[in-house]
């Protein structure tokens, strides 16, 4: 069977339009902690590592950290909203998070709740949780939220991970078909032209 490249461009337009219009799905950030993306960097030797699973209003949270220098872990939080190599305010504080130098956080917030926020970046945004979420996830998207653990030694911060998104796989197979349709619509360009 021979397709034509109208026909399979016809397809693949059909592709698109489904996989973009579809529910929001399940979205992973992730985030690497570190002294050195302090500002400004601190000398540590401490690392970390976060996910942040955001689906529909929920987020979950897993962070694990080892080697605290500054002593145990007196507050951790997500900031928001500033560029690498700067500051932001505390955005969401993760309550109970282990008071030690290493160890694991597990937590779920409702984010259209607005006791989830601290009282001034919910203030910032308008003083409402939809504002306070929207300027959150934007923040994630654009990289310009963070991870940070504080302890007694460094109280701006001992370590600290800009929260990136994992790209999901199914982006990339979208972005291959998109491809193939660009390339096999200047083939067939190409091969009129010299007809």
């Amino acid at each position: 069977m021979k397709i034509s490249a109208r026909a399979f461009i016809s397809a693949a337009s059909a592709l698109f339009v489904l996989t973009t219009c579809a529910p929001a799905a399940t979205i992973t950030y992730t985030a690497i902690l570190k002294g050195s993306n302090e500002a400004p960097p601190v000398a540590s030797t401490a690392t970390g590592f976060a996910t942040l699973t955001l689906n529909g209003d929920m987020l979950s949270v897993m962070e694990t950290f080892s080697g605290l220098i500054g002593g145990p872990a007196s507050a951790a939080h997500i900031h928001c909203c500033a560029l690498p190599g700067s500051n932001a305010s505390v955005a969401v504080p993760f309550p109970s998070f282990p008071n030690a130098t290493s160890g694991t956080f597990t937590g779920s917030f409702d984010l259209t709740d607005p006791a989830v926020y601290s009282t001034a970046f919910l203030t910032a945004q308008g003083g409402t949780a939809a504002g306070a979420e929207a300027a959150l996830i934007a923040g994630f998207n654009s990289n310009m939220a963070y991870a940070n653990i504080h302890d007694a030694m460094f109280p701006g911060g001992e370590i600290r991970g800009f929260i990136t998104i994992v790209p999901e796989p199914g982006s990339f197979s979208l972005a291959g078909i998109l491809l193939t349709i660009a390339a096999l619509t200047g083939i067939r360009r190409k091969k009129a032209s010299i007809a």
